[in-house]
Formats: C-alpha cells, sequence, structure tokens
C-alpha cells in the first residue's frame, strides 16, 4: 500500500489545481503506484490526443469543458461532471471542444 504525503491529505479543487496554456496539454500525475495512477489533463482548445489504445482499462471524468471522446468508432460526449470507461486495447482518441480538463484513472489489470 502507498502511504500519502501530508499534502496529499488536503482537499484541493481539481479545477483549479492545472491552469491550461495556450496551445498546449498540461498533466500532472496526482498518484501513481503498482496498481495504476490518477493524472489530471489540462487541454486549451484545439489541443487533443491522436487515436491510440492503452493496455490497461481507464477511467475518464470530465471536470470543465466538453470533449468528443471516440471509442472503437462509437462518439461519445463528455462534459463537466461526466464519466466513461475506455477498454483496454481499444483505440480511443481525445478531441476536446474547446478548453477542457479532465481526470484520467488507469487501473492495471491482473497478470
Amino acid at each position: 500500500m502507498t502511504q500519502a504525503s501530508p499534502s496529499a491529505t488536503t482537499v484541493r479543487n481539481l479545477k483549479t489545481m492545472l491552469q491550461y496554456q495556450d496551445n498546449a496539454i498540461v498533466s500532472s500525475m496526482l498518484i501513481k503506484n503498482s496498481v495504476g495512477n490518477v493524472t489530471l489533463f489540462a487541454f486549451d482548445g484545439g489541443e487533443g490526443l491522436s487515436e491510440h489504445t492503452a493496455p490497461y482499462d481507464a477511467l475518464v471524468i470530465g471536470i470543465e469543458g466538453e470533449a468528443e471522446i471516440p471509442i472503437a468508432g462509437t462518439l461519445h460526449r463528455l462534459g463537466e461532471g461526466d464519466s466513461l470507461i475506455m477498454p483496454a486495447n481499444v483505440p480511443h482518441a481525445v478531441k476536446p471542444l474547446g478548453p477542457f480538463k479532465m481526470l484520467l484513472v488507469m487501473i492495471r489489470g491482473e497478470k
């Protein structure tokens, strides 16, 4: 089990933890351990992630703004407070519809 540092036990607001940067995708890993990681992303308008796969299941939670997330050819629209599961090894992309913040939770599967 990973022990939390004192700063990790402070209540923080996901919307204000990470700021947008012009023409960039900014990320901050909040937790990383042997079973997975939790990363906060801020996409400037016009920025996104091209289609790719990941070896682990992932949960995406919309924090601010909206994005289209195609998974295996099916388009999903994600807004603030919405969540979406992206299965392991299935092609997906992130296409923000303006400035967009999301929390990505990746969990490693059993070996």
